[in-house]
């Protein structure tokens, strides 16, 4: 049963762009260092200033995306925030708040971290990945 959720997990992280690259045996490695987490709505997940700390992919529910309180975005399954912060842990950019009760799956930097410093060929898919992430980005801008 372990196994299933392990690749349960797998599936879910491949479909981010961070991590969409990435071989099957380092999408496992995240995997362990993830933590399904349910929510209640209200709860504030992010907020804007504050130092990221962590990655969230939503597994179920509806979160808001306020930037200096005007609502920017909502987001749902399979919708994703914070996977930046998991590198620079710089302050939020938005507060991101449950809307409905939620389920999440998180990754924390400080995890994410240790997992880099054990594995050097994971850190340079990720380095590969992220400038991937930052070209499409600049690319929709444009």
């Amino acid at each position: 049963m372990k196994a299933d959720k392990q690749t349960g997990k797998q599936d879910i992280l491949r479909k981010v762009p961070l991590f969409s690259d990435l071989s099957k045996r380092n999408l496992n490695e995240i995997a362990k260092i993830t933590d399904e987490l349910e929510v209640q709505a209200g709860k504030v997940l992010a907020k804007q200033g504050e130092r990221g700390s962590e990655f969230v992919l939503i597994l179920q529910g509806m979160v808001k995306v306020e930037k200096d309180g005007k609502l920017i975005n909502r987001l749902s399954a399979n919708d994703f925030f914070g996977e930046i912060a998991l590198i620079d842990k710089r302050p939020r950019t938005a507060t991101v708040i449950a809307e409905t009760n939620a389920k999440l799956l998180v990754v924390e930097a400080r995890s994410f971290g240790r997992l880099l410093e054990q594995a050097p060929r994971l850190s340079n898919e990720i380095m590969v990945a992220l400038c991937k992430y930052v070209r499409a980005a600049e690319n929709e801008h444009d």
